[in-house]
């Protein structure tokens, strides 16, 4: 029989908080542990912020304090306070897989200090500075079959890229895109401050979040086209963050190589959602972005949204919860890459 995976998170905010929470909320606990977190924050705000949260609730399982770490559901999570991958004991800990959820580090060099530090593995919760700083990026649903054995550093890419490869996917192979605008939509992030502040290099994001639309810059088209390379150069994106604190939308505007209507769009699109659930998902209500929030699906394809213009320009309306649906993807990639390892006997 099999021991539980053991896993530890590097970085406890968004997104680290959202990976314990969907693993707690699914039904692959305590088949896969938490065994211990790294965080520079202390362990009451910790122990705080995992309880309750504004965005996805009070956390629905119980969470203690013990004098150093936490209890979630009966297990035991040890905390560490270290400001670098060598300040924590992770070799001692048996990790099967790193989380590294910091979004801090994402260069193959300061990646490589987990795995001298004792980690055998890292699953990073951002694109990396370039294709080469990972063994592979892995978008779950669309190109898992890239995941391997013995690869140490993986990708899980962002949000964005998780939301919109999987729709250009489809259309690629199905209809042939020419070229394509994302315009994303994004709920606001830590990199910008509640009131204007000397905050960030980038002067529009010195401003208040929560009283402007406020255009950032993006690397979602070279998101895309690392894991479609045969769009290269047929991408553009741009970003822009508005006043709300979860759930986000691309505008997907595209050139199909075929021509299409309405109706048979949609179609295709439902088509997908079918082979694909739990990952892509379908809608014709008149939704407004906060129901979706909670929502694990990676995208939810708006079919009241899309239109046609002269049988080969789309433009689709993705929704997702930029959270909640990619920590769930994490826990997919993990899951997926920990079939191919398998975890030593007890």
């Amino acid at each position: 029989m099999s021991r539980p995976l053991r896993l530890a998170i590097n970085g406890y905010g968004r997104i680290g908080r959202c990976f314990l929470r969907a693993l707690m909320e699914s039904a692959h606990h305590p088949a896969i542990q938490v065994v211990a977190i790294n965080e520079p924050a202390d362990l009451d705000s910790m122990a705080y912020l995992t309880r309750f949260d504004s965005t996805h609730g009070v956390f629905p399982v119980p969470v203690e304090t013990l004098a150093d770490g936490l209890r979630v559901q009966g297990q035991d999570i040890q905390i560490f306070h270290a400001s670098e991958p060598a300040g924590v004991p992770w070799h001692a800990l048996r990790l099967d897989v790193l989380l590294e959820c910091s979004g801090a580090y994402g260069s193959r060099a300061a990646l490589q200090g987990f795995l001298d530090a004792g980690c055998p593995r890292v699953l990073v919760s951002n694109p990396g500075h370039s294709a080469a700083d990972v063994d592979c990026t892995i978008v779950h649903g669309v190109n898992d079959a890239a995941l391997a054995a013995d690869q140490t550093i993986v990708s899980a890419a962002s949000c964005t890229t998780n939301a919109v490869v999987p729709v250009l996917h489809l259309l690629d192979q199905r209809l042939g895109v020419e070229s394509a605008y994302l315009t994303t939509l994004h709920s606001v992030m830590n990199d910008q401050p509640m009131i204007d502040g000397y905050h960030h290099s980038d002067l529009r994001r010195t401003r208040s979040a929560m009283q402007s639309i406020v255009p950032v810059s993006t690397g979602l088209a070279q998101g895309v086209e690392r894991l479609l390379p045969r769009l290269a150069g047929k991408i553009q994106a741009k970003a822009i963050r508005v006043p709300i604190l979860n759930v986000s939308a691309i505008d997907l505007s595209v050139n199909l190589a075929q021509d299409t209507t309405v109706e048979s769009l949609n179609a295709l699109l439902d088509e997908a959602a079918r082979a694909h659930p739990g990952l892509l998902a379908c809608t014709r209500q008149p939704h407004a972005s906060i129901d979706f929030n909670h929502n694990p699906h990676s995208v939810i394809l708006d079919l009241g949204q899309t239109r046609v213009n002269n049988g080969r320009f789309a433009n689709l309306l993705l929704w997702f919860d930029n959270e909640w649906g990619f920590a769930n993807r994490m826990l997919d990639i993990t899951r997926a890459w920990a079939a191919l390892f398998a975890p030593a006997p007890r």
